[in-house]
């Protein structure tokens, strides 16, 4: 199968597989796995942070992050199609009782500061207490502007409010821009990187924060039942990830303007291959003709994703050829209806 839904989607290579099978392991509730220790200190000097924690999963580590920056009945500054928000099962207001502030993400995947600053509540027993802003980079494949970030860490700053990343794309960001992955995580407090996407790992995200901010998500990480005890077996992939994977993140993005640039020829498909900014692509079918090419290409062994639309997801289980033949098949699909 050629699988495009997303970047979880890839296994762990034979060297990642052989360096799981050798960590050296002890019991990380314990705080004694070394593995562990050493993956969480890689990920806190890469993105220059006091500290990191090591989760399951990144749902896990952008929860965690809400949990240690608000208390109950506080609120989170949020976009209405941010994975914080609209992907992770409320989550934050089931477990947390913090109350989201969504807002309309403008195009380029940033919030309009202004109106962020519109919606921060007044000191008043009336309304939810406003805590917390959290952005994500890369947003749908978007990178996040330097120059942008820097005015959102100085309107938390000056607002006294907490600043988290939902990066869980953050190194495809870096990568684009071409700066080290600290140039991005130094404005934040907070920010979750997951390892088991464009990196390549089978499982496991980050938290990286200050050491108080970090020492609170442990707690929390406990009590959600998230304590893993030998975790250096998966620890040891994320390592090799961070350590090797990160460059080789140029050939997804690669591919994927190889991808959009040949989707651009289909004249049924609406792309623009210009706002192909990392690893993800876009295209918009009639919905008729979007459930129709789904099914064909599942036949011919592609699977796509997307919400009324399709996705495709590039990443290092993907070659230039796998490339070719999905642009193959669905000019091929149109030809022959």
């Amino acid at each position: 199968m050629i699988d495009l839904r997303s970047d979880t989607v890839t296994r762990p290579s034979a060297r990642m597989r052989q360096v799981m099978a050798d960590a050296v392991v002890g019991d990380d509730v314990y705080g004694e796995d070394p593995t562990v220790n050493r993956l969480e200190a890689l990920a806190a000097e890469r993105l220059g942070c006091e500290a990191a924690l090591f989760a399951a999963t990144g749902t896990q580590t952008n929860l965690l992050a809400l949990l240690s920056h608000c208390e109950r009945g506080d609120e989170y500054i949020v976009g209405q199609q941010a994975h914080t928000y609209r992907y992770e099962a409320g989550g934050a207001a089931v477990l947390g009782s913090i109350q989201p502030q969504p807002l309309d993400l403008e195009p380029d995947g940033s919030l309009d500061l202004s109106a962020v600053a519109a919606v921060i509540k007044p000191d008043d027993c009336h309304f939810a207490r406003t805590r917390l802003l959290c952005l994500e980079n890369t947003q749908a494949g978007k990178v996040l502007p330097l120059a942008y970030l820097e005015q959102a860490a100085a309107l938390t700053h000056t607002m006294s409010l907490g600043l988290h990343l939902d990066g869980a794309r953050i190194f495809n960001a870096a990568v684009k821009l071409d700066v080290p992955v600290s140039d991005i995580a130094g404005h934040f407090d907070s920010v979750s990187v997951c390892l088991s996407k464009g990196l390549g790992a089978p499982v496991g995200s980050v938290l990286c924060g200050s050491v108080d901010l970090i020492a609170k998500a442990r707690r929390w990480r406990k009590m959600l039942g998230g304590g893993m005890r030998q975790a250096g077996i998966i620890a040891a992939a994320g390592i090799l990830a961070l350590e090797e994977h990160v460059d080789r993140l140029a050939e997804d993005h690669a591919n994927a303007m190889r991808l959009a640039v040949g989707l651009a020829e289909v004249e049924e498909l609406v792309i623009d291959p210009a706002s192909v900014q990392t690893n993800m692509v876009f295209a918009w079918p009639d919905t008729a003709t979007a459930e129709g090419l789904i099914d064909y290409l599942r036949e011919e062994g592609v699977l796509v994703g997307g919400y009324g639309n399709l996705r495709f997801v590039t990443h290092l289980d993907l070659t230039a050829a796998d490339v070719d033949r999905v642009v193959e098949l669905i000019k091929r699909y149109f030809v022959t209806r």
